[in-house]
């Protein structure tokens, strides 16, 4: 997602670590991607060169699933536990519940950081609008400020006397 910099758009490539090009977008200003990966290297790119005059601020977060999560994690639980299937059965749903209440957290804390993204974002562009809306209230001002003494000067160029007298 683009935070700041010039219309908000950013070239993005995502090449496999066989080279091939796995995503490619021109101009966006924000995307979500989803990858089936294999081992290996994977490379991507923000590409800002169609625009060299302005730089851009960037905010990216690289989501990696069942990143960690082996099967025989959860298996060595199980060689610790003695007794009756019944407490086998309470300490897999206990398991199951910790690992869905992880994964729940997990995902809370991704949306809540994409959100910060977007309204660091929606401030940037509020600033930005914030200036503007300043610079051309001044220059509003200034107009009227020399519009009002030349019709100040013309009125009173109207009341004078442009009469010459002779004596």
């Amino acid at each position: 997602q683009v935070l700041d910099g010039a219309f908000f758009y950013v070239d993005f490539h995502l090449l496999s670590p066989k080279g091939e090009t796995l995503v490619f977008d021109e101009r966006k200003s924000d995307g979500v991607h989803t990858v089936e990966t294999e081992d290996g290297d994977y490379m991507f790119c923000f590409d800002n060169t169609f625009s060299t005059i302005s730089e851009k601020v960037i905010f990216f977060e690289l989501i990696l699933d069942n990143m960690g999560e082996d099967e025989q994690d959860q298996e060595d639980w199980k060689k610790y536990v003695t007794g009756t299937d019944l407490l086998d059965m309470k300490l897999e749903d206990i398991l199951e519940s910790i690992n869905s209440v992880k994964a729940r957290l997990s995902k809370s804390v991704q949306i809540q950081t994409l959100l910060r993204a977007f309204e660091a974002r929606d401030r940037n562009i509020q600033e930005s609008n914030f200036d503007r809306v300043n610079f051309w209230s001044m220059v509003n001002l200034g107009v009227m400020v020399v519009v009002s003494a030349v019709q100040v000067y013309m009125l009173k160029s109207l009341f004078e006397d442009k009469r010459k007298s002779r004596t």
